[in-house]
Protein backbone atom coordinates (compact mmCIF):
# COMPACT_ATOMS: atom_id res chain seq x y z
CA UNK A 1 0.00 0.00 0.00
CA UNK A 2 1.37 3.49 -0.72
CA UNK A 3 2.37 5.23 2.08
CA UNK A 4 1.64 9.35 2.25
CA UNK A 5 2.77 11.68 4.48
CA UNK A 6 0.87 15.14 4.48
CA UNK A 7 2.04 18.42 5.68
CA UNK A 8 -0.46 20.66 6.22
CA UNK A 9 -1.14 22.97 9.14
CA UNK A 10 -5.47 23.11 8.18
CA UNK A 11 -6.70 20.58 10.21
CA UNK A 12 -9.95 20.22 8.35
CA UNK A 13 -8.23 19.97 5.10
CA UNK A 14 -6.00 18.05 6.01
CA UNK A 15 -8.39 15.36 7.34
CA UNK A 16 -10.29 15.44 4.05
CA UNK A 17 -7.52 14.64 2.22
CA UNK A 18 -6.22 11.87 4.82
CA UNK A 19 -9.70 10.18 4.27
CA UNK A 20 -10.14 10.87 0.87
CA UNK A 21 -6.33 9.31 -0.13
CA UNK A 22 -7.29 6.08 2.47
CA UNK A 23 -10.77 5.65 0.79
CA UNK A 24 -8.17 4.92 -2.38
CA UNK A 25 -6.45 2.19 -1.07
CA UNK A 26 -3.68 4.42 0.65
CA UNK A 27 -1.75 5.03 3.95
CA UNK A 28 -1.96 8.83 5.01
CA UNK A 29 0.05 10.23 7.87
CA UNK A 30 -0.95 14.34 8.83
CA UNK A 31 1.66 16.59 10.68
CA UNK A 32 0.97 20.16 11.13
CA UNK A 33 4.94 21.82 11.16
CA UNK A 34 8.00 21.32 9.25
CA UNK A 35 9.58 20.10 12.55
CA UNK A 36 7.18 17.28 13.27
CA UNK A 37 7.87 16.11 9.89
CA UNK A 38 11.50 15.50 10.55
CA UNK A 39 10.64 13.60 13.43
CA UNK A 40 7.94 11.80 11.92
CA UNK A 41 10.12 10.31 8.85
CA UNK A 42 12.94 9.56 11.24
CA UNK A 43 10.80 6.47 12.42
CA UNK A 44 8.71 5.76 9.37
CA UNK A 45 9.28 5.69 5.37
CA UNK A 46 7.41 6.58 3.04
CA UNK A 47 6.50 6.78 -0.73
CA UNK A 48 5.42 10.10 -1.59
CA UNK A 49 5.71 13.61 0.25
CA UNK A 50 2.82 16.34 -0.03
CA UNK A 51 3.95 19.58 1.16
CA UNK A 52 2.01 22.61 1.82
CA UNK A 53 4.23 26.04 2.01
CA UNK A 54 2.82 28.00 4.26
CA UNK A 55 3.22 25.79 7.74
CA UNK A 56 4.81 26.81 10.78
CA UNK A 57 8.36 26.32 11.89
CA UNK A 58 9.69 24.97 8.94
CA UNK A 59 7.55 26.21 5.75
CA UNK A 60 7.04 23.84 3.06
CA UNK A 61 10.29 24.88 0.39
CA UNK A 62 12.68 24.34 3.47
CA UNK A 63 11.32 21.51 3.93
CA UNK A 64 11.38 20.32 0.37
CA UNK A 65 14.92 21.53 0.00
CA UNK A 66 15.89 19.92 3.32
CA UNK A 67 14.87 16.50 2.21
CA UNK A 68 16.63 16.64 -1.42
CA UNK A 69 20.37 16.69 0.59
CA UNK A 70 19.87 13.18 1.38
CA UNK A 71 16.75 11.72 -0.28
CA UNK A 72 16.65 12.33 -4.18
CA UNK A 73 14.12 9.97 -4.87
CA UNK A 74 10.84 10.10 -3.26
CA UNK A 75 8.65 12.20 -5.05
CA UNK A 76 7.18 15.11 -3.33
CA UNK A 77 3.87 17.36 -4.46
CA UNK A 78 3.74 20.71 -3.34
CA UNK A 79 -0.17 22.03 -2.53
CA UNK A 80 -0.36 26.01 -1.88
CA UNK A 81 -2.55 28.61 -2.06
CA UNK A 82 0.47 30.44 -3.64
CA UNK A 83 -0.24 30.47 -7.26
CA UNK A 84 2.38 32.40 -8.90
CA UNK A 85 4.81 31.15 -11.49
CA UNK A 86 8.13 32.71 -9.35
CA UNK A 87 6.65 30.43 -6.45
CA UNK A 88 6.41 27.46 -8.94
CA UNK A 89 9.85 27.50 -10.04
CA UNK A 90 10.90 28.02 -6.37
CA UNK A 91 9.64 24.66 -5.73
CA UNK A 92 10.69 22.94 -8.23
CA UNK A 93 14.44 24.16 -8.13
CA UNK A 94 14.25 23.03 -4.53
CA UNK A 95 12.99 19.33 -6.12
CA UNK A 96 9.54 19.43 -5.87
CA UNK A 97 8.12 17.19 -8.56
CA UNK A 98 5.00 18.33 -8.95
CA UNK A 99 2.68 22.07 -7.97
CA UNK A 100 -0.96 21.92 -7.43
CA UNK A 101 -2.52 25.08 -6.35
CA UNK A 102 -5.28 25.51 -3.61
CA UNK A 103 -8.01 24.68 -3.96
CA UNK A 104 -8.20 22.03 -5.87
CA UNK A 105 -10.00 18.80 -6.30
CA UNK A 106 -9.34 15.70 -4.65
CA UNK A 107 -9.79 14.00 -7.83
CA UNK A 108 -6.61 15.58 -9.57
CA UNK A 109 -4.68 15.26 -6.32
CA UNK A 110 -5.05 11.78 -6.98
CA UNK A 111 -3.95 12.06 -10.74
CA UNK A 112 -0.88 13.80 -9.53
CA UNK A 113 -0.19 11.21 -7.28
CA UNK A 114 -0.58 8.60 -9.74
CA UNK A 115 1.27 10.45 -12.19
CA UNK A 116 4.27 11.03 -10.08
CA UNK A 117 4.48 7.52 -8.42
CA UNK A 118 4.19 6.15 -11.76
CA UNK A 119 7.45 8.16 -13.28
CA UNK A 120 9.78 7.18 -9.89
CA UNK A 121 8.88 3.87 -10.43
CA UNK A 122 10.64 3.86 -14.16
CA UNK A 123 14.15 3.07 -13.61
CA UNK A 124 16.31 6.31 -13.84
CA UNK A 125 19.91 6.54 -14.96
CA UNK A 126 21.62 7.06 -11.51
CA UNK A 127 24.22 9.11 -10.79
CA UNK A 128 27.43 7.76 -9.22
CA UNK A 129 27.57 9.44 -6.14
CA UNK A 130 29.37 9.05 -2.93
CA UNK A 131 27.75 10.19 0.25
CA UNK A 132 29.37 10.17 3.96
CA UNK A 133 26.77 12.00 6.41
CA UNK A 134 25.50 15.89 4.25
CA UNK A 135 28.71 15.63 1.68
CA UNK A 136 28.07 14.06 -1.81
CA UNK A 137 30.89 13.11 -4.23
CA UNK A 138 30.00 12.95 -7.71
CA UNK A 139 33.09 11.32 -9.25
CA UNK A 140 31.35 11.82 -13.05
CA UNK A 141 31.09 15.60 -12.80
CA UNK A 142 33.42 16.12 -10.16
CA UNK A 143 31.56 18.18 -8.17
CA UNK A 144 31.32 18.27 -4.30
CA UNK A 145 28.73 19.54 -2.30
CA UNK A 146 27.98 19.61 1.68
CA UNK A 147 24.56 19.83 2.81
CA UNK A 148 23.34 20.82 -0.61
CA UNK A 149 26.11 23.93 -1.16
CA UNK A 150 28.95 23.03 -4.05
CA UNK A 151 32.42 23.31 -2.64
CA UNK A 152 35.04 24.71 -4.52
CA UNK A 153 38.17 22.39 -4.65
CA UNK A 154 41.23 22.59 -6.28
CA UNK A 155 42.18 19.15 -8.77
CA UNK A 156 44.53 18.04 -5.39
CA UNK A 157 42.07 18.90 -2.78
CA UNK A 158 39.45 16.96 -4.82
CA UNK A 159 41.73 13.72 -5.28
CA UNK A 160 42.47 13.46 -1.48
CA UNK A 161 38.98 13.82 -0.56
CA UNK A 162 37.82 11.40 -3.46
CA UNK A 163 40.96 9.00 -1.83
CA UNK A 164 39.86 9.39 1.71
CA UNK A 165 36.06 9.00 0.64
CA UNK A 166 37.02 5.90 -1.35
CA UNK A 167 38.14 4.36 1.80
CA UNK A 168 34.88 4.65 3.63
CA UNK A 169 36.46 5.22 7.12
CA UNK A 170 40.02 3.58 7.10
CA UNK A 171 43.01 5.09 7.95
CA UNK A 172 45.13 5.66 5.33
CA UNK A 173 48.64 6.12 6.18
CA UNK A 174 50.64 9.69 4.79
CA UNK A 175 52.97 7.00 2.85
CA UNK A 176 49.60 5.89 1.15
CA UNK A 177 48.30 9.06 0.38
CA UNK A 178 51.62 10.33 -0.94
CA UNK A 179 52.08 7.05 -3.32
CA UNK A 180 48.16 7.37 -4.83
CA UNK A 181 47.97 11.50 -5.25
CA UNK A 182 51.40 12.67 -5.87
CA UNK A 183 53.20 9.24 -7.04
CA UNK A 184 56.56 10.58 -4.92
CA UNK A 185 58.71 9.20 -2.25
CA UNK A 186 57.08 9.88 0.91
CA UNK A 187 59.79 11.72 2.30
CA UNK A 188 59.48 14.32 -0.17
CA UNK A 189 55.90 15.26 0.77
CA UNK A 190 55.19 14.89 4.49
CA UNK A 191 54.50 18.68 4.98
CA UNK A 192 52.52 18.83 1.33
CA UNK A 193 50.03 16.27 2.68
CA UNK A 194 49.72 18.46 6.20
CA UNK A 195 48.77 21.38 4.44
CA UNK A 196 45.96 19.66 2.17
CA UNK A 197 44.27 17.88 4.77
CA UNK A 198 44.07 21.51 6.22
CA UNK A 199 42.99 23.01 2.97
CA UNK A 200 40.53 20.51 2.81
CA UNK A 201 39.04 21.25 7.02
CA UNK A 202 38.91 24.59 6.11
CA UNK A 203 36.49 24.02 2.75
CA UNK A 204 34.74 20.65 3.78
CA UNK A 205 34.14 21.06 7.95
CA UNK A 206 35.15 24.42 9.08
CA UNK A 207 31.30 25.54 8.97
CA UNK A 208 29.68 22.31 10.08
CA UNK A 209 29.45 21.15 13.57
CA UNK A 210 29.71 17.14 12.60
CA UNK A 211 33.46 17.04 11.22
CA UNK A 212 34.24 14.45 8.94
CA UNK A 213 38.03 14.73 7.96
CA UNK A 214 39.90 13.25 10.88
CA UNK A 215 43.84 12.40 12.28
CA UNK A 216 44.74 9.37 13.82
CA UNK A 217 48.21 10.34 15.27
CA UNK A 218 50.70 8.26 14.47
CA UNK A 219 49.00 6.46 11.71
CA UNK A 220 47.11 8.76 9.36
CA UNK A 221 43.81 10.15 7.99
CA UNK A 222 40.50 8.80 7.50
CA UNK A 223 36.89 10.11 6.46
CA UNK A 224 33.75 9.43 8.62
CA UNK A 225 31.30 11.07 10.35
CA UNK A 226 32.21 10.18 13.71
CA UNK A 227 35.39 11.04 15.23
Amino acid sequence: MTKILLLEDDLILSKEISNFLKANDMDCDCVFDGEVFFRQIKSNSYNLYLLDINVPKLNGLDVCNKIRVTDKNTPIIMISAYGDLNDKMDAFQLGGDDYLVKPFHLEELLIRIYSVLRRSSVPQLKENLIIVEDLEISPDTMIVKRAGNTIDLTQKEYQLLLLLAKAKGRVLSKQSISEQIWDVHFDTNLNTIEVYINFLRKKIDRNHEVKLIHTRPGFGYYLKADS
